[in-house]
């Protein structure tokens, strides 16, 4: 892996340990050469829960202990959720499997994140999470609906540029999109949920393609995104089944926030 990055994003299923610790401890040797030299900021997915049935009760104690975060310098209560900032961007990351409804400390803190990000200081602003919010595989599908109604109008008010998820093990990009419309001031949605897991891949897509899906492909691959300025960024997804890395999907693009339609919203 080149190491011409600033910051490793990885939203959730890290080590498929499902309750076995020793798989914990064998993939934190795995990869401290690149974990110690890079930041890997991470959320949680529902392969770091460690109590059946996950209605009853949800625990991470492992995934908690190994993986702390910037929780509290977010003022967040929970590692399951948290904020950082790097390199221009705001970073929100999302707990798919703890409360998140409009009486929950998720929801209450989120808002308040929000509601305080300045982008002078940070003009770009990106949420992480595990479950997708928008995806037209058969796989997990609807997963993130019961979030997305939650969550969605707080996202579309702080004019959030990109939302990334996985659990979803293909790669699907969407275009800007609120409340199932094609909405230019909307977040652009991305499932990257292809970086490698015990499951293979999910390779059945409903048909026909949705007009909101703009490219989506059943390989696995990894994502880079580079920010060139307070306005323009660019995307590239990486698939990684072919000898060498091929870059399969690209675009460049501007926030949202540059056009005076979408400035005129307010958080």
């Amino acid at each position: 892996m080149k190491r011409d990055f600033d910051v490793f994003l990885l939203p959730g299923d890290l080590s498929y340990a499902d309750t076995h610790q020793p798989l914990w401890d064998s993939f934190g040797r795995l990869l401290e050469t690149l974990a110690s030299t890079r930041p890997w900021m991470v959320t949680e997915g529902n392969h770091e829960i460690e109590s059946f049935p996950i209605e009853e009760h949800i625990s991470f104690k492992s995934y908690n202990a190994r993986w702390l975060m910037p929780h509290a310098e977010s003022l967040s209560r929970s590692n399951l959720y948290y904020s950082f900032d790097v390199a221009g961007v705001h970073t929100v990351m999302l707990g798919s499997y703890t409360p998140f409804d409009s009486h929950s400390d998720q929801y209450k803190w989120l808002h308040a994140d929000l509601k305080k990000v300045d982008r002078k200081k940070t003009p770009w602003l990106v949420v992480v999470m595990h479950a997708p919010w928008y995806s037209t595989n058969k796989a997990h599908y609807g997963s993130g609906e019961k979030m997305r109604k939650a969550l969605e109008s707080l996202l579309y008010r702080a004019q959030v540029d990109i939302v990334f998820a996985g659990h979803v093990h293909t790669y699907e990009r969407f275009k800007r999109v609120y409340n199932k419309k094609a909405d230019p001031c909307g977040p652009m949605y991305i499932t990257i949920g292809d970086g490698g897991n015990l499951e293979g891949l999910a390779l059945r897509f409903h048909k026909p393609q949705s007009p909101l899906s703009a490219f989506r492909e059943s390989s696995f691959g990894h994502g880079r995104l580079k920010i060139i300025d307070n306005k323009r960024a660019h995307w590239s997804w990486h698939r990684n089944n072919d000898e060498m890395s091929v870059i399969a999907d690209e675009l460049s693009f501007e926030s949202p926030r540059a056009s005076s339609h979408c400035r005129s919203k307010s958080f």
